[in-house]
């Protein structure tokens, strides 16, 4: 990975993490490192849990971030929230897993954060 596109992906990840804070999550993790991979962002909603894949993109760009979630892509996103429950020994909790859209301007602003709740529910289910 380019260290610009790193930079992007940090930057759309700071947007997403505030942009859901003001919506009432509560942030209880960046960047969740396993042997399956990584979650962006794990956040509170209520009760439930929730896994947020982050995808960002600066403009302008050929194809919108969301249509970077794959079957492939949505069954490794369960498959790292399936670890996460089990390693943190919370596999009676109600989860979710979420994609949050970045865009930004060549400058780095953000002109675009849509937020998708459940974004793998029509792929695979959890």
């Amino acid at each position: 990975m380019t260290d610009h596109r790193k930079s992007v992906g940090q930057s759309g990840e700071a947007v997403a993490a505030t942009f859901l804070r003001k919506q009432g999550y509560r942030l209880l993790q960046r960047n969740y490192r396993c042997t399956l991979g990584e979650i962006d962002l794990i956040v509170q909603d209520g009760e439930e849990l929730v896994f947020v894949e982050v995808r960002t993109k600066q403009r302008p760009c050929l194809f919108r971030p969301e249509e970077s979630i794959d079957r492939r892509k949505a069954l490794r996103l369960v498959k790292l929230g399936e670890y996460y429950l089990a390693s943190t020994k919370h596999l009676e909790v109600p989860w979710r897993i979420d994609l949050v859209v970045v865009e930004l301007t060549p400058d780095g602003e953000p002109v675009r954060i849509e937020h998708f709740q459940n974004a793998t529910s029509g792929i695979v289910t959890p």
